[in-house]
C-alpha cells in the first residue's frame, strides 16, 4: 500500500486510492482529518466520492486494516506453493505476509492505534479485519488435510478461530514492541505461537506452552 499523489479531477477514484489519501494525509499533518468535507477538498475531491465508498472515517479507518487482509491474502495466492501447505504452514505464511505488509505501513499503523486508548480487543478500526481473520482460520480447519506425521487438530473450528484472532493480537502488540533489527524477535514469536496453538491439546502441549512463555519472559525482562 505505497503512498500516493493528492488526486486530480481526471484520475479516477478508487477504494484502494482513497486509503492511501487518507494514510498520507494522516502521517503528513500528525493528526486525523477534521471532517470529510475539508478531507476532500484537500484532495482535490467531491465530498460524494467519498462516500461512494466509505460512510464515514470510521468506517475507512476499519478499511485500512480489511485492505491490509485482502493484500496479504492476495499475496499468499499468488505462491503456487501455497495450495499444498497445511494449515499450520498457511497460517505462518498468513502472519509473516501480515506482518510485512504492515512493517512497510508501521508508522501508519503505530500512529492509528497508539491513537486510540483502551485495549487492542475493543478498537473498533479492528472489528472488520476480526471478522476476516476468523473466517480465515475456520476456513483452514475446514480444508485441512494433514500428512501421517502430523497430528490432528481437535480444537473446535469456532474456538480455534477465536484463538486464532487472540493469537494476532497478542503478535500485533509484541511487533509494536519490537526493535529488533527487520523485527526478528515477532518472526521468532510467530513460529512460536503458531506452533503453540495447533498443539494445544496435544501430548506435546504443555512443552510448547513452557517454551513460548520462556521466551515471552526473556523479551519482557529484556
Amino acid at each position: 500500500m505505497a503512498t500516493t499523489k493528492k488526486t486530480t479531477k481526471k484520475e479516477k477514484l478508487t477504494r484502494e486510492r482513497l486509503i492511501a489519501l487518507y494514510m498520507d494525509q494522516v502521517l503528513e499533518t500528525g493528526t486525523t482529518p477534521k471532517n470529510i468535507y475539508k478531507f476532500t477538498k484537500d484532495n482535490n475531491l467531491k465530498e460524494e466520492d467519498f462516500y461512494s465508498f466509505f460512510g464515514s472515517f470510521a468506517a475507512l479507518q476499519k478499511g485500512v486494516w480489511e485492505r491490509f487482509f485482502e493484500h496479504t491474502t492476495e499475496v499468499m495466492q499468488k505462491s503456487e506453493e501455497y495450495s499444498g501447505f497445511s494449515a499450520r504452514e498457511k497460517l505462518l505464511t498468513f502472519y509473516y505476509t501480515f506482518f510485512e505488509i504492515l512493517s512497510a505501513n508501521r508508522s501508519y499503523v503505530l500512529f492509528s492505534l497508539k491513537q486510540e486508548k483502551g485495549a487492542l480487543k475493543k478498537l473498533q478500526q479492528l472489528t472488520g479485519l476480526r471478522k476476516r481473520v476468523k473466517e480465515f482460520s475456520r476456513d483452514l480447519i475446514r480444508e485441512s488435510r494433514f500428512a501421517e506425521e502430523e497430528r490432528t487438530i481437535k480444537t473446535p473450528g469456532s474456538a480455534f478461530a477465536e484463538a486464532t484472532w487472540l493469537q494476532l493480537l497478542f503478535l500485533l502488540k509484541f511487533w509494536m514492541d519490537d526493535s529488533s533489527l527487520q523485527f526478528e524477535k515477532t518472526d521468532v514469536a510467530i513460529e512460536k505461537s503458531v506452533n503453540t496453538v495447533f498443539d494445544l491439546f496435544d501430548t506435546t502441549a504443555l512443552e510448547r506452552v513452557l517454551d513460548f512463555g520462556k521466551f515471552i519472559w526473556k523479551e519482557k525482562m529484556a
